[in-house]
């Protein structure tokens, strides 16, 4: 089994200098896990997972991120911040989702 110090060493050689993930198809949950506890999320929670889930089945579907996250709050029943409240921020939720970089577009509403 990994030590978090060489977990943390593997996800880094699968990022980008944003730290976006540059093959989604590498991203596992386990890897999320490490990058939220990284990055100060302690736990995923089901809500978490949900948003996760919702997140990259977007991106596959569209290639893109969604126009508006609240949409994904709603629509698995959480309130309308659910992801800054989670997550901090929609960058991050993107980025322990395991998703590529989204363009400047929408890095500048994240």
């Amino acid at each position: 089994m990994n030590t978090p110090n060489t977990a943390t060493a593997e996800i880094e050689t699968l990022l980008d200098q944003e730290g976006f993930f540059c093959d989604p198809e590498t991203w596992t949950e386990e890897l999320a896990r490490v990058i939220a506890r990284n990055d100060g999320v302690p736990e995923l929670t089901p809500d978490h997972w949900a948003i996760i889930h919702a997140l990259r089945e977007h991106y596959h579907r569209f290639g893109t991120a969604p126009p508006a996250f609240s949409h994904l709050c709603n629509e698995h029943h959480l309130e309308r911040h659910c992801i800054e409240n989670l997550f901090r921020s929609e960058r991050e939720a993107w980025r322990i989702a395991g998703l590529p970089d989204p363009g400047e577009e929408a890095k500048a509403y994240m």
